[in-house]
């Protein structure tokens, strides 16, 4: 037996428990991992994203970090003893399955909490930097609600392949930190009031890509802010404003792209397409320290909760993580 921590919705609110359930047993394709550390993620909490059928619960947590505690028969690049990290569900527990091709040896230079910190968030970034954003460098790059976990590693990434980053966020304090990760312009408001300092910043032109982060209520002013054949990604909606209006005659005038990055109607294959590029791109990376994981805190396994309510409040800068048990 295990413990793990499952969610229940019944669409509206959702309960939060730990259960005692059995370990489970590596497919022919899967690794079992002894949980060493699992990040946090914001929108698998949000119900609007639709992670979570009304009604029903399930394993909660989306990354972790670990060492290998058994293989399936027809598992080739990792063994028993292995530093690993992935994307898998179910991760907030204290042995998680994690398919092979979503497996990763851990750097060596990472601690097992940010070796957690790291998969999730970071593909997400790959595929709205480089996947489907086309970031070259010497671009700009505009994040509103840069102090997030997203938003930090998306600095992080985006500094490291070259480019230029503006970010937003109501705490000054928090933007003088990402300063010294290379943030090149910190404007202090929570509000979608953000395009005159862009433009100033840019010489006029705008940002190349936009990574929106906070939903509808920023979606006209980032439109606003884009330069000729500007990208926007969306990625969430914390704000929990789901519709807005799209200015046409912008769009069209000048050639923008707009772009969703979720990961809730891909198949495995499909979400897995896009490992062998960031293993070649973004890991060496890691490996020489251009980027590094942010962990703001980590929690003992048994204060989810409290991590959750941290999140919540957004007082971190960074990613919070879940350590595995003892």
């Amino acid at each position: 037996m295990m413990k793990s921590y499952w969610m229940q919705s019944d669409g509206v609110n959702a309960q939060i428990d730990m259960r005692d359930v059995e370990q489970p047993k590596p497919g022919p394709d899967q690794v079992l991992i002894r949980v060493k550390a699992a990040g946090l993620n914001r929108g698998e909490f949000i119900l609007g994203h639709g992670l979570h059928k009304a009604g029903t619960a399930k394993q909660i947590g989306m990354e972790a970090s670990g060492e290998v505690v058994a293989c399936g028969s027809a598992v080739k690049e990792f063994k028993v003893g292995d530093r690993v990290m992935g994307r898998c569900p179910g991760a907030f527990a204290e042995y998680v399955l994690v398919s092979e091709r979503e497996t990763m040896h851990a750097p060596q230079a990472l601690t097992w909490e940010q070796a957690a910190a790291l998969p999730l968030t970071s593909l997400v970034v790959f595929d709205m930097l480089v996947l489907q954003g086309h970031i070259k460098a010497g671009e700009w790059v505009l994040i509103p609600g840069i102090t997030s976990g997203v938003g930090v590693t998306a600095l992080s990434m985006a500094k490291a392949l070259g480019a230029k980053v503006i970010g937003t966020s109501g705490s000054e304090e928090k933007l003088e930190q990402l300063r010294g990760l290379g943030l090149d312009l910190g404007i202090c408001t929570r509000n979608p009031d953000f395009h005159d300092a862009v433009m100033k910043a840019t010489d006029g032109k705008g940002v190349d890509l936009v990574i929106n982060a906070v939903g509808g209520s920023m979606f006209a002013e980032c439109i606003r802010s884009l330069a000729f054949e500007g990208r926007l990604a969306t990625v969430g909606y914390v704000d929990e404003v789901y519709k807005a209006e799209i200015d046409i005659e912008a769009l069209h005038a000048k050639r923008l792209t707009l772009f969703g990055v979720s990961n809730k109607l891909r198949t495995a294959e499909q979400r897995a397409a896009s490992m062998p590029a960031f293993k070649k791109q973004i890991l060496p990376l890691v490996d020489a320290g251009k980027i590094v994981p942010k962990v703001y805190k980590t929690l003992p396994f048994e204060d989810l909760l409290e991590a959750k309510a941290m999140m919540d409040g957004n007082r971190h800068l960074g990613k919070i993580v879940l350590a595995g048990t003892p």
